[in-house]
């Protein structure tokens, strides 16, 4: 079973290159909320001062839908954040999950410098990349699979749209407390590491050096034959972020209040 590879795009990205994915920001601002945030934007400090390019591999939001006219305020502070990375000449490109695929011009022209609605590819001194979000990949996921052609057409987008954006948001709302729980058991979590490994294995054949997923909400870096996969962990438990020197790609764990 082959995950879902729409569209390839190639691009040349500036070092060092950081990956994040699973943030999740949330549409209530509690205290801890808050905190949670204020850890990312400590992060996302750092990126600025590095300077280089910023992945951001899908559910960044636990629930966005843009309308035309409208976009939700509550996540402000984090537009203010990416737009201060930006001005310092740090390259943003996002690629959307399926918390957070319903996206307009806000998002694709005016916040990141690229947006990518599936997998996307690209080099970066003599390396390759291969990025996904990760969703559908599985093979008992079957019924995502149909769900999220779906829920993805053009028309039930557009009809939507219709829905005024308090009633849209409230559904989002309770979409997002029903899924709210992301842990899952060790032998869970193993299972999907292995099916990984196998799609891993899959590009690192075609030519790939990396494998790159979200999603899965564990953090895992595994060194396989030719290559090696990356979990990319979430911004909610692990606070793990990857990062390729020009030499090498690495998982590491970020630190409340940490400085390097």
């Amino acid at each position: 079973m082959t995950g879902p590879r729409e569209t390839i795009s190639l691009a040349t990205m500036d070092l060092p290159i950081y990956f994040i994915s699973d943030i999740h920001l949330m549409l209530k601002k509690s205290n801890s909320e808050i905190e949670r945030q204020n850890i990312l934007f400590q992060f996302l400090h750092h990126v600025g001062d590095t300077g280089g390019t910023l992945v951001i591999n899908g559910d960044l939001f636990d629930f966005y839908f843009e309308y035309k006219d409208v976009i939700p305020k509550v996540f402000v502070p984090f537009y203010h954040e990416i737009l201060k990375i930006r001005e310092k000449g740090v390259k943003v490109h996002y690629i959307v999950g399926n918390h957070d695929y319903w996206v307009q011009d806000f998002i694709t022209e005016d916040l990141f410098d690229k947006t990518y609605l599936s997998d996307t590819s690209f080099n970066s001194s003599g390396k390759k990349f291969y990025v996904t979000h990760g969703d559908g990949y599985l093979s008992w996921d079957r019924g995502y699979r149909f769900l999220r052609k779906i829920i993805r057409s053009r028309l039930f987008i557009w009809l939507y749209r219709w829905i005024h954006p308090t009633i849209g948001y409230a559904f989002g709302r309770w979409v997002s407390k029903k899924g709210e729980h992301y842990e899952h058991s060790d032998e869970y979590n193993k299972r999907i590491a292995d099916e990984m490994t196998i799609h891993a294995n899959n590009s690192l054949e075609e030519g790939y050096d990396f494998f790159i997923t979200g999603h899965y909400h564990q953090a895992k870096e595994l060194s396989l034959k030719s290559g090696k996969l990356v979990i990319l962990g979430d911004w909610l438990s692990f606070f793990t972020y990857a990062k390729f020197d020009g030499e090498d790609l690495k998982l590491h764990y970020w630190k409340k209040n940490e400085t390097m």
